[in-house]
């Protein structure tokens, strides 16, 4: 069930009037590298509708879940959101305009500004613990559940030094 459409066009026209929304409805195809809120997940906005001169003012918040895969050791796991909304929806709203667009007769689409309110949340690189100690780069393990043995980490480029005989010199 995506996001409902609102009706909205007793608010339109009517500065000062407002009224209030539950809405719960699911988000397609919304996700980072990392960061991922499941198709089926529900998200719930609650948002007051104001009418204003300019059109229709949209605040409130929206919450939900979403999964993560940790940016050091790619570990599953799941975590909840909560965002703030606070944004204009006008008649006439421009492509470069900081405005979302609506029409009065098929009603408001709040799910852009949901997708952009939950986007500016996601965050860009979630760790499972704050110390992850990431994979190792040789073997592949989880240094954080000890499957790495440990390697020498010698730089191959300098190899030909270890062969180099030094005379002793004292001084």
């Amino acid at each position: 069930m995506s996001i409902p459409l609102l009706d909205v066009a007793d608010l339109v026209g009517h500065p000062g009037a407002s009224r209030a929304h539950d809405v719960v409805g699911t988000l397609d195809g919304l996700a980072s590298e990392l960061v991922r809120v499941p198709d089926e997940a529900p998200i719930r906005a609650e948002v007051l509708l104001e009418s204003v001169i300019e059109g229709i003012l949209v605040s409130g918040e929206v919450t939900g879940t979403w999964t993560v895969s940790c940016a050091r050791c790619l570990t599953p796991g799941d975590g909840t959101f909560r965002a703030r909304l606070s944004e204009l929806c006008t008649t006439d709203a421009l492509e470069d305009d900081d405005t979302y667009p609506f029409d009065p007769e098929l009603g408001l689409d709040l799910g852009q500004m949901l997708r952009d309110a939950i986007g500016i949340e996601m965050p860009f690189a979630p760790l499972c613990q704050p110390d992850c100690l990431g994979l190792c780069e040789v073997c592949g393990g989880n240094r954080n559940l000890g499957e790495c043995p440990g390697h020498d980490r010698g730089d191959p480029r300098f190899a030909v030094l270890s062969e180099l005989v030094l005379p002793d010199i004292d001084t």
